[in-house]
């Protein structure tokens, strides 16, 4: 089962973060959260790695909506994108607000997911 929505984008991780967070607003998503994994992993463990971040994106109406069709949904809440490099690719990967159908069963969360993805998905081809 795939759990990802992904773009690889030509620009630089920098670049790519500025626009990844202009595509989310423009689709009605903030930004909860932001963890920089490669900082992070460097200042804890002293590893190396990639520029990897997680933005935790939050559109208040569906969060809302999700939240009454299941309380327990904010375990999957807010929705990560992670921005990171790959060779000389940045990636920028969403989860897949199916996974919450999927995960749960329940059919009344069908139409946030697809409210989700569908800005998502637009958010995500904006940037190619």
């Amino acid at each position: 089962m795939s759990y990802d929505r992904t773009v690889s984008l030509g620009a630089d991780f920098a670049t790519a973060v500025t626009a990844v967070r202009r595509a989310l607003a423009d689709q009605g998503f903030g930004i909860l959260t932001e963890i920089d994994v490669k900082a992070t992993l460097k200042a804890k463990l002293g590893h190396d790695m990639e520029d990897y971040l997680i933005l935790g994106a939050c559109n208040p109406p569906l969060a809302r909506q999700a939240l009454e069709a299941d309380r327990s949904i904010g375990l999957l809440l807010p929705c990560n994108v992670v921005v990171r490099r790959e060779g000389d690719a940045t990636l920028v990967q969403a989860l897949d607000p199916g996974t919450m159908v999927t995960l749960t069963g329940l059919d009344t969360l069908e139409p946030v997911a697809a409210d989700a993805t569908a800005r998502l998905d637009a958010a995500l081809s904006s940037l190619t």
